[in-house]
C-alpha cells in the first residue's frame, strides 16, 4: 500500500484544487493537460453551427428516409385500371329555374394505332410537349423543378411533366392539383415506363388528350378542326393540333379569333422545335402557311343557342379558376346558369323579328349578317340572357363573346364619365359638363396642350355642326367633339375609366390616344353590357357571372365571390345616364323607345360599317346588341351596306329595334321604374335665352339656312329649338321655328329634319334613317323632345301650350315620372 497522496480522486470542479488536472491516458485532454493536444471550446454563435459529423449524419438520415420512402411508395402504388373519368361523362347545363338547356353530348373519341398517325404529326406533338420523350426516363426532375420555379416566379403555370406523366394523369388518375395525385403520378409513371414501350405510351397519350371542341384524341381533333382523318393531316395542321394541347379553347381561333397572335406564337414554337430536332427541314418550314381550322364540328345536340351558352359558360368557369378545362371536359357536372328562359326566348324572338325574318337568300349581303347580344341585371351582375348567333352548328363563333369588332360610338359615354369623374377642363380652362360647348366641325384637328396633334377625325356623313354642347354632340354622336373631349380629359384617364367600368384591360386596341373616344377598341358585346350595367348601377361595378351553382355527385363547388365596389362616383355615372337618356328621347337611338320605359343608351358604328351597335339600359336591365358583317366562308369582316334591303345599317336601326323589343318583353309584367339620378354640379340641362331675330313670315318653316346652320352660325335648331320660349307653339297648319311639325311630327332639339312624322303621331318608318331619326311624335301635336304631355303640342323644351306639364331639367318629369314620350310608339 502506497503512502502517496490521492489528489486525483478529488472532484476536478472543486475550487479548492490548485494546479492542473491531468487528462485521461494518452494525453488527449484539455490544453493545460501535460502532454495533451488542444480542442478549443465552442462559444457564442459557433455553438449553433452543426459540426461536420452532425451534417453528415443528417444527410445520411435524409437519404435513408428518402430511399425508404421511394421503396415504400414503389411497392405500395400499383398501376390502377383506367379511371372512370377516362371515359368522360356529359355535363348538364340548366336555366336558373332548373329547366335543362343542354347536355354537352357523349364523348367524341375514336382510338387509333400509332401507325395511323403520320410521323410528322407525332413529331409535332413531341416538339410541342416533350422533345426528349424517346431518350428520357419517365420522370424529368430538372423539368419538374424548372416548371415549379416558373410557376412561382409568375411565368405561367408549368407542370414540368413528361408525356408519360401526362398520360398517367389522363388515363389513370385525374386533373386535380393535389400532392397525393402528384405522388401517385410519380410512381405510376416510373412503373409504366418499365412495363410499357415508348410507342405504347405515346399511343395512349395521343388517344386520351383533350384538344377542345369536345374532341378527345388526335383522330377526333383532326375531324373537329379540319374535317378529315388524322392520316391526311400534314405537318402544318399537325403543328396546330399539337399547339392546342397547351390551351385547347384559348387557341381555337374559330371560337376566339382575338387570340390569333398567341396561337400563332405557339404554332411557330412547335414548328421551330421540329426544325431544331431535325424532324423538319428549314426549307419546308419556310414555306408553311398557317392552316386556319374550319368552324364546323360542334355536337348536333348543341344546335340553336344551346351551343353558344355552353361555350360561354365553360369559358367563364375555366376563366374564373373554378375548374381547369380538362377537368370540366371530363364531365359529370350539373351547372345551373344565371340565364332566365323567358328572357332568353325574348332575345331570340327580337332578333328574328328585326333581322332573321328580313334576310333574303337572293341578297348576297344578307349572308354576311351576324347578331350578338347580352343582357345583365345591374344590381346583381348576373347575365340573364345572351344571343350568340343564328345557330351554333351553322355559325360556330359566339357573337356575344368575340372580341374582334370595333365598338364604335358606344364607347363615348366612358369619355363623358371620365370627364365628370376627374373634374376635367377644356384647353381654355372651362370645366367640362354636358353643357360645355365644343366645335363640331367635320375633320377639326384635335388640339393638345402644346398645339395641334395632327389627328382630325371625320364626322359621320362628313357633317359639320359648328358650336354645340357635349349633350347635343352625344345625341348626334359627333366624332370631332368627342376626340377633343378625350384629349381634354386625358386618353389615359379615359382608358382607366373604361377598365374600371368593366371593359377588360386586355381588350385589343384599347390604346390611350384621342381616337379611343371613337370606339376603335374591340370589346365584346358581353364586355360592353358589363360596363353599361355599371353606369346603370350608379357607378358600382360587380364582375358579371354566368353560373349560379355547380354540383357533382351531390357535392356543391365553391364559386368565387367578387363584391361590388364603387369604381366611379355616383354623380359621374348618373350624369352620363342623364345625357344618354337624351339619345333615346331625341337622338340617334329613338327606336329604343319601343321598350316603353325610361331608357338611356348610345348607338355606335364600326369603321367601314362592319358592325352597328346599340348599348342601353333601364334602371333594372342593361343590354347590348350588335349586328356584324362577316363572310361565312373566309371569316373576313364585311360592311353591312345593302344588308336587309337597306342602304346601310346603323345603331339606331336594327340594333336599337332589337333592344327595344327585347327589353319590353323581358320586363313585361313589372312596373316601369324611373331613373333615380344624382347629377354633378352644372350637369342639368340649361335653358338658353332666346336669340333676337326676325319673326318668320306666316307659313314659313323657319329662318333661311346656310349649310344646315342658322344666320347666327349655330347648327339648325340650336338657336331656335334650344331656346326657351323662342319657338312658337305649333298651331293648325304651321310649323314652329325650330322645325317642329304641327300634327304628330317629332319636335327637335336642334338640327333634326323639320318634316316630322306622319299625321297623328304614327312612326314614319320601321327605323330612323340618315344621321338623325325622323320618327314622328304622338297625336295631337306631338310630345316635346324633353318632356311634356300630348295635349296642345309642346315647345322644344317640353312645356305644353294647353295642358300637361313638361319635363324637368333632367328630363325625368311628365306623366308617369318620365313623360318625355309615349310609353309605346
Amino acid at each position: 500500500m502506497t503512502d502517496e497522496p490521492q489528489q486525483q480522486r478529488r472532484d476536478p470542479r472543486d475550487p479548492t484544487i490548485v494546479g492542473s488536472v491531468p487528462g485521461p491516458p494518452g494525453g488527449k485532454g484539455r490544453s493545460d493537460a501535460p502532454g495533451g493536444t488542444s480542442r478549443p471550446r465552442r462559444t457564442g454563435l459557433r455553438r449553433l453551427v452543426p459540426t461536420w459529423r452532425m451534417t453528415c449524419g443528417a444527410f445520411l438520415l435524409f437519404a435513408l428516409v428518402l430511399i425508404g420512402g421511394f421503396v415504400t411508395g414503389y411497392l405500395l402504388v400499383d398501376i390502377p385500371p383506367a379511371n372512370s373519368a377516362a371515359i368522360a361523362q356529359s355535363n348538364v347545363y340548366l336555366y336558373k329555374d332548373g329547366t335543362q338547356i343542354a347536355r354537352d353530348g357523349e364523348v367524341n373519341r375514336q382510338n387509333v394505332q400509332l401507325s395511323q398517325v403520320p410521323v410528322a404529326v407525332q413529331h409535332a406533338v413531341l416538339a410541342a410537349e416533350d422533345r426528349d420523350f424517346y431518350s428520357e426516363r419517365a420522370i424529368d426532375p430538372e423539368a419538374m423543378v424548372r416548371g415549379a420555379w416558373n410557376t412561382v416566379t409568375g411565368k405561367g403555370r408549368q407542370s414540368g411533366s413528361t408525356i408519360t406523366q401526362q398520360y398517367v394523369k389522363n388515363y389513370y388518375l385525374g386533373q386535380e392539383q393535389t400532392v397525393t395525385r402528384k405522388v401517385k403520378e410519380f410512381f405510376i409513371a416510373i412503373k409504366l415506363d418499365r412495363e410499357e414501350s415508348k410507342a405504347d405510351i405515346l399511343t395512349g397519350y395521343l388517344n386520351t388528350s383533350y384538344f377542345g371542341r369536345n374532341a378527345y384524341g388526335i383522330q377526333a381533333a383532326a375531324h373537329a378542326y379540319y374535317g378529315k382523318d388524322v392520316s391526311a393531316i400534314d405537318s402544318a395542321e399537325g403543328a396546330y393540333l399539337a399547339s392546342l394541347l397547351n390551351a385547347p379553347s384559348a387557341y381555337d381561333l374559330a371560337a376566339h379569333p382575338e387570340n390569333r397572335p398567341r396561337a400563332l406564337a405557339r404554332w411557330n414554337y412547335t414548328l421551330d422545335g421540329m426544325v431544331k430536332e431535325d424532324w423538319l427541314s428549314a426549307a419546308d418550314r419556310a414555306t408553311m402557311i398557317f392552316p386556319m381550322p374550319h368552324t364546323g364540328g360542334p355536337a348536333t345536340g348543341l344546335s340553336g343557342q344551346r351551343g353558344y351558352i355552353v361555350q360561354a359558360v365553360e369559358d367563364w368557369i375555366t376563366g374564373s379558376g373554378i375548374l381547369d378545362e380538362k377537368t370540366l371536359a371530363r364531365g359529370g357536372y350539373r351547372i345551373t346558369t344565371t340565364l332566365e328562359r323567358k328572357k332568353q326566348d325574348a332575345f331570340a324572338a327580337a332578333v328574328d323579328q328585326h333581322v332573321t325574318s328580313r334576310r333574303d337568300p337572293g341578297r348576297s349581303a344578307d349572308r354576311n349578317v351576324r347578331v350578338g347580344g347580352a343582357s345583365i341585371d345591374p344590381a346583381s351582375g348576373r347575365v340573364v340572357a345572351m344571343y350568340g348567333g343564328i345557330d351554333y352548328t351553322k355559325q360556330y363563333v359566339n357573337n356575344a363573346t368575340r372580341r374582334d369588332y370595333q365598338v364604335g360610338s358606344t364607347f363615348k359615354p366612358f369619355v363623358l364619365a371620365a370627364a365628370v369623374e376627374n373634374g376635367s377642363m377644356t384647353q381654355d380652362g372651362r370645366r367640362i359638363t354636358p353643357n360645355t360647348l365644343y366645335d363640331g366641325s367635320d375633320r377639326r384637328e384635335v388640339q393638345g396642350r402644346y398645339g395641334p396633334t395632327g389627328y382630325a377625325p371625320e364626322n359621320e356623313d362628313n357633317i359639320s355642326y359648328g358650336p354645340l354642347s357635349v349633350r347635343m354632340a352625344t345625341d348626334r354622336s359627333v366624332n370631332s367633339v368627342y376626340a377633343q373631349l378625350a384629349q381634354d380629359v386625358g386618353p389615359r384617364r379615359v382608358r382607366e375609366t373604361a377598365i374600371a367600368l368593366g371593359v377588360p384591360e386586355s381588350t385589343p386596341d384599347l390604346t390611350a390616344t384621342p381616337s379611343i373616344a371613337l370606339g376603335v377598341a374591340t370589346a365584346s358585346v358581353l364586355d360592353m353590357a358589363e360596363a353599361y350595367a355599371t353606369l346603370a348601377n350608379h357607378g358600382r361595378h360587380g364582375t358579371y357571372s354566368l353560373v349560379e351553382r355547380i354540383t357533382k355527385d351531390g357535392v356543391e363547388l365553391e364559386l368565387p365571390e367578387v363584391p361590388s365596389r364603387q369604381v366611379i362616383s355616383r354623380e359621374a355615372a348618373d350624369t352620363t345616364t342623364s345625357v344618354l337618356m337624351g339619345v333615346v328621347r331625341q337622338g340617334s337611338g329613338m327606336a329604343a323607345l319601343s321598350a316603353g320605359r325610361p331608357a338611356a343608351g348610345k348607338t355606335g358604328t364600326a369603321e367601314g360599317d362592319k358592325a352597328a351597335w346599340f348599348a342601353g339600359y333601364t334602371p333594372d336591365l342593361a343590354t347590348v346588341v350588335a349586328v356584324m358583317g362577316q363572310d361565312p366562308d373566309t371569316g373576313v369582316q364585311k360592311s353591312l351596306y345593302g344588308a336587309l334591303g337597306l342602304s346601310r345599317i346603323n345603331g339606331g336601326g336594327a340594333p336599337a329595334g332589337i333592344w327595344g323589343q327585347f327589353t319590353a318583353a323581358a320586363l313585361s309584367g313589372s312596373e316601369a321604374e324611373d331613373f333615380d339620378l344624382m347629377l354633378a354640379p352644372g350637369a342639368g340641362e340649361e335653358m338658353y335665352p332666346p336669340d333676337e331675330q326676325e319673326e318668320p313670315e306666316e307659313g314659313s318653316s323657319g329662318p333661311p339656312e346656310t349649310d344646315g346652320r342658322t344666320q347666327d352660325g349655330r347648327p339648325q335648331g340650336q338657336s331656335q329649338g334650344q331656346s326657351q320660349g323662342q319657338s312658337q307653339s305649333p298651331s293648325n297648319g304651321g310649323a314652329d321655328t325650330g322645325g317642329s311639325p304641327t300634327d304628330g311630327g317629332s319636335p327637335t332639339d336642334g338640327g333634326f329634319p323639320s318634316a316630322g312624322g306622319p299625321a297623328n303621331g304614327g312612326p314614319s318608318g320601321d327605323y330612323p334613317t340618315g344621321p338623325f331619326p325622323t320618327t314622328g311624335g304622338p297625336a295631337n301635336g306631338g310630345a316635346s323632345s324633353q318632356g311634356g304631355t300630348t295635349q296642345g303640342g309642346a315647345d322644344p323644351r317640353g312645356r305644353t301650350t294647353d295642358g300637361g306639364s313638361g319635363g324637368d331639367a333632367q328630363g325625368t318629369g311628365g306623366p308617369g315620372g318620365w313623360g318625355v314620350m309615349p310609353r309605346r310608339l
